[in-house]
């Protein structure tokens, strides 16, 4: 099935559980145009969901603060258990149509709606302004999805995420899922056992291993006397963020150097029925034997990464210190023609290494007669580039002719590296050694989205650097826009792009598989693309 008939027949089945709602609320005796009856219900709900759902709806409030989004949490009789906006105007709005605590929005009470619907039919469900069966709720769209306890598979409660009705939410269903995921793994995880999972899982590996060993788990860490005579304050830092980097996924390995310079190779694995990690810490030197075996370079080399990744920084480092830079950048005020007159010059005669930066920049012209002097040139030659989609259309002829290719990994996608990157930073800005960053300060700079790269981290340590000439540095000299979560100046489309990002990453980069993953057109997955500037 193509994703364009996916998305017809989702819509299609949507459609159908809209119009076998209005149906029902019907047959309850509702009528569209009498305001809701919302009378506050004091039955207690069950403990066990509320305590699951509370620290996933404060983080992603937290995420998306600023933005016209409500979150919605009700019980399995659609009972609202917590109602949360991300500003000051949605939550005055929800209150104002009677949208507090305690209320129930069952179907048989105020018709077509979110949390009650999915209540009855089992699936998740995007209930448009104009899909509410009454009239007192079609400002709003609301996407909800149904929560179900990951062993009984009894229905535990729906959430909820919308907001005003001109808003787009058609992506709110990936967000939502995403939430009822961590929700689910939290009613897991509620148990005695969990705990006592953690404690077994960390004798085992610690008596049978005979190495440094830490397990990291919800407001737990247990370390072997190993691992605490190896690692320094900073280095827990940078286990910690190895990880939450990790989440639930497969056993990982991270490269690691510690603040005592030795380097090692972290492998964390998730603890079977607990919300845990083991990490198994070992020395590094047979790997990076092996690995530096495998990176003798074959030229033209092409190095692909983010802004601020350090795609200059690679490129010098493989083309040496006397490489001649060529910059696509400079066309603009040299003209193709000069540009292009230059560049021959540089490749059709012996010489150092020369290095070609941001090739994304160069028109389907300039593209070909680059790729026809790579062909011809002795010169070693290493080109920079974004990624994206270019490098497959028109560009495609230069990766083409490379014999080798480095691809950049994002900051935030090497969580686990930072601390022992500012460090150095700090070093190199503050020209000595008496000025460190604290273990706390080191896990909230970890914890960043680092949109900008490693330019973007360098840019912190500098005004860190000025606030704090000696001592510790603590997390109030960081910047305020880096003190705490991230803070973007869209929360709710920042979700967004993380969701999105996510898919393609878990596609393989192949986005007409990501758009099915999200449940939307692959046109409208291209639109969101650009409108979020994800490349």
């Amino acid at each position: 099935m193509t994703t364009n008939s996916l998305q017809a027949y989702t819509e299609t089945s949507s459609r159908a559980d809209i119009r076998a709602s209005w149906t029902r609320s019907r047959m309850s005796g509702l009528r569209e145009d009498v305001l809701p009856r919302l009378d506050i219900d004091d039955k207690t709900t069950d403990g066990g969901l509320a305590r699951a759902a509370y620290p996933v709806l404060r983080r992603t409030l937290s995420e998306i603060d600023g933005s016209r989004v409500a979150l919605m949490l009700a019980d399995q009789s659609a009972r609202v258990v917590e109602v949360g906006g991300a500003t000051a105007a949605i939550s005055t709005a929800i209150r104002r149509v009677g949208l507090v605590p305690g209320v129930r929005l069952s179907e048989d009470r105020i018709g077509t709606n979110a949390l009650g619907t999915p209540v009855e039919i089992r699936r998740g469900l995007l209930v448009r302004g104009p899909d509410h069966y009454m009239t007192a709720f079609r400002d709003f769209t609301c996407y909800g999805h149904p929560i179900f306890h990951p062993v009984t598979r009894r229905l535990e409660g729906v959430l909820g995420i919308g907001g005003e009705f001109e808003e787009d939410y058609r992506l709110s269903a990936p967000l939502a899922r995403r939430m009822v995921r961590d929700i689910e793994d939290r009613l897991l995880q509620d148990s005695p056992r969990a705990q006592s999972r953690l404690m077994s899982a960390f004798q085992a590996a610690a008596s049978r291993r005979g190495r440094p060993i830490v397990v990291i788990g919800d407001g737990l860490v247990l370390a072997t006397p190993a691992a605490l005579d190896l690692l320094e304050p900073a280095d827990h830092a940078a286990v910690r963020a190895c990880a939450e980097e990790m989440g639930a996924a497969a056993a990982q390995s991270h490269r690691l150097t510690l603040a005592s310079g030795r380097q090692v190779r972290l492998t964390c694995e998730p603890i079977d029925g607990a919300d845990g990690v083991l990490v198994d810490i070992a020395p590094d030197r047979v790997i990076r034997r092996a690995e530096a075996a495998d990176r003798t370079l074959r030229w033209p080399l092409l190095v692909v990464g983010e802004a601020g990744a350090g795609r200059t920084t690679e490129a010098r480092t493989a083309s040496g210190p006397d490489a001649i830079a060529l910059d696509a950048t400079e066309i603009v005020l040299m003209g193709e023609q000069s540009w292009a007159t230059r560049m021959e010059l540089a490749l059709t005669c012996r010489g150092p290494a020369v290095i070609v930066e941001n090739i994304q920049l160069l028109s389907e012209p300039l593209t070909a007669l680059l790729a026809q002097r790579l062909r011809e040139t002795e010169r070693h030659v290493a080109l920079t580039s974004t990624p994206g989609d270019h490098l497959d259309d028109i560009h495609a002829a230069l990766p083409a002719v490379c014999n080798d290719r480095r691809e950049l990994l994002p900051l935030r996608r090497r969580r686990h590296e930072i601390p022992a990157l500012a460090q150095h930073l700090l070093t190199a800005v503050s020209g000595h050694t008496r000025t460190r960053f604290t273990a706390e300060t080191l896990r909230v700079l970890a914890a960043q989205p680092w949109r900008g790269n490693i330019a973007e981290l360098r840019r912190v340590v500098e005004l860190a650097a000025n606030a704090r000439s000696a001592g510790d540095i603590i997390p109030s000299d960081l910047p305020a826009s880096h003190r705490g979560g991230p803070a973007p100046s869209s929360p709710f489309h920042e979700a967004e792009r993380d969701v999105i990002v996510a898919a393609i990453e878990a596609a393989g980069g192949n986005k007409q598989q990501a758009a099915r993953a999200l449940g939307v057109s692959r046109s409208t997955l291209y639109n969101r693309i650009r409108a979020l500037r994800i490349a």
